[in-house]
């Protein structure tokens, strides 16, 4: 799977990186898998893009139902966080789409989305509601 990850239980933290080539089933295949987890229930999140050499076949309505399963998929209980690192125009786009879209799920939606071009901000961001640091 060009989407790698590891769960940090200490820091209560998912920690992914895509690689090479992505598809939007790349991506539905790595949000069924990591968070259908119970365990992984309530965790921050960290996506990084950087070693995205492309993002195949981006669609919005592609775009909406990934906002709308990930919502669905959210610990009602518990909010957190899920930064995604897209230096590249493209990925930076499709994650402020996305963004956009868990926003207007607000009824739905726990996680709070934001979209940064470098790791270090992300893990900044992270680490202000308590999850990062050096990831």
């Amino acid at each position: 799977m060009p989407i790698d990850y590891r769960i940090d239980h200490e820091r209560r933290l998912v920690l992914a990186t895509a690689h090479g080539e992505v598809t939007e089933d790349d991506v539905f295949t790595y949000q069924k898998t990591v968070w259908s987890e119970p365990t992984h229930a309530g965790y921050g999140e960290l996506v990084d893009m950087s070693d995205v050499a492309a993002v195949k076949t981006p669609s919005v309505a592609g775009m909406r139902n990934l906002a709308a399963l990930s919502a669905s998929m959210d610990t009602p209980q518990r909010a957190s966080r899920f930064a995604i690192v897209a230096p590249g125009d493209l990925a930076f786009g499709l994650g402020r789409m996305y963004q956009t879209y868990r926003e207007l799920l607000k009824t739905d939606s726990r996680k709070k989305v934001a979209v940064f071009r470098t790791r270090a901000e992300a893990l900044d961001w992270l680490a202000g509601a308590g999850l990062g640091q050096d990831g």
